[in-house]
């Protein structure tokens, strides 16, 4: 049993129903739309955000669980599926987990509606239901991953990116849906607000820790299915480079600069960046910064009493931080 299938044991059947609850969701009168959508759920990925819902849910109300935890779940994963039919079209990106994505095979403009179509599911399906509470967590998220992604294409023309800039950005356009998810779960089963925000904070910093990971992969040897240096190549500032750029001497910050600017498309360049980075630190301190938001994840999890939930959120943690893809 691989890790991922461990981590989901407590919750197998909520999943499994979700998955049928999640296909319903997305049911249109329009076949074209049929088609993608099906298209869509055949190709998921390993649904970590559905089973954080699940999981915080059933951990803050000791193994609750009613019809608004599924709607929650469904939510987060209609509005986190438009939001990558989106982000394809914006990246001009023609595949996605080894599948062609949906603007590949059926062009931008169908690729546009249809996600515009899931987003509007997603709404409905909350205020259909009146669930508002779980409508304004995953509002908040998706205009916070609007902002992220429109401040790194700002700094990125500059690459002026503080690191402040930087965890502000991964905050934003990553760790703000995982905080959505573990907050939807908890507000499903009816808990107080502080708990609510308890795991929002939870899933922020592991929604962080996260996306620190996705930047070491750029300076990963191994085969990852991402190419090593891409974000280099995408002039990219995250924080192995911004940390290298503020502690190294002004002539070889000028020489960075000049290879990100000039340089990022040259292979052999790229390498000499990545080497640099690693020989000054930039991994090491990185890798630092990653655990400690494991640690402030861990230390919240702490204030629950001991269950098979609370051990699937730990080991989620885990794996987080120590996969290899």
């Amino acid at each position: 049993m691989n890790l991922v299938e461990q981590i989901k044991q407590p919750i197998i059947k909520e999943m499994e129903l979700f998955e049928e609850k999640f296909k319903d969701s997305m049911l249109s009168k329009v076949p074209l739309l049929n088609r993608i959508t099906y298209y869509i759920v055949r190709r998921k990925g390993k649904q970590m955000r559905p089973m954080f819902v699940f999981l915080v849910a059933k951990m803050v109300s000791d193994g609750g669980f009613d019809e608004r935890t599924y709607r929650g779940a469904s939510v987060v994963e209609l509005i986190h599926t438009a939001t990558l039919v989106h982000d394809d079209v914006v990246d001009d990106s023609n595949r996605r987990r080894d599948f062609f994505s949906i603007n590949a095979l059926w062009k931008n403009k169908i690729a546009v509606l249809v996600g515009d179509f899931l987003l509007s599911k997603g709404l409905l399906l909350s205020i259909d239901n009146e669930d508002f509470d779980l409508l304004k967590l995953i509002s908040i998220a998706v205009r916070e991953m609007s902002e992220g992604e429109l401040l790194q294409i700002e700094k990125a023309r500059k690459l002026d990116i503080t690191e402040a800039v930087y965890f502000d950005i991964i905050r934003k356009k990553t760790a703000t849906l995982i905080a959505a998810c573990c907050g939807i779960g908890a507000a499903s089963v009816g808990v107080n607000q502080d708990c609510v925000r308890k795991m929002r904070k939870f899933g922020e910093y592991i929604g962080i820790a996260f996306q620190i990971k996705d930047d070491l992969f750029d300076y990963s040897d191994a085969k990852i299915g991402k190419p090593t240096g891409i974000d280099i190549k995408e002039q990219k500032m995250t924080l192995p480079l911004i940390y290298t750029l503020n502690n190294c001497s002004k002539k070889e910050k000028a020489w960075l600069i000049n290879s990100i600017k000039k340089h990022n498309k040259n292979k052999k360049r790229v390498k000499e960046v990545i080497a640099f980075v690693k020989a000054n630190g930039g991994i090491d301190y990185t890798i630092d910064k990653m655990n400690s938001y494991k640690s402030k994840a861990l230390a919240i999890l702490k204030d629950f009493p001991d269950s098979e939930y609370k051990n699937s959120l730990s080991t989620m943690i885990d794996y987080v931080v120590e996969r290899k893809i």
